[in-house]
């Protein structure tokens, strides 16, 4: 997580709408807590702080494109400055 705030509710509800663009089944992991990408709430009480570590996975017949696109989200800070 390298954006200054964190996952607060913009960056979390611009994950969620993308993930829902994707058949696939997301998660996002953060210390052996798994949340469904596709749920504000879910991703919300991960508490992602910046420099916390967290991980993407998909299964479904798109995975690896969800992933992608989520993983450009993050880098790109999710437009944040």
């Amino acid at each position: 997580m390298q954006n200054q705030l964190g996952l607060h509710a913009r960056p979390v509800t611009l994950i969620v709408r993308l993930a829902k663009t994707f058949a696939s089944h997301i998660s996002i992991e953060r210390a052996g807590t798994v949340s469904d990408a596709k749920s504000v709430m879910a991703i919300l009480l991960l508490a992602a702080e910046m420099g916390t570590e967290l991980t993407i996975t998909a299964e479904g017949h798109d995975a690896e494109e969800a992933i992608a696109a989520l993983e450009q989200l993050f880098a790109n800070k999710f437009d944040e400055k």
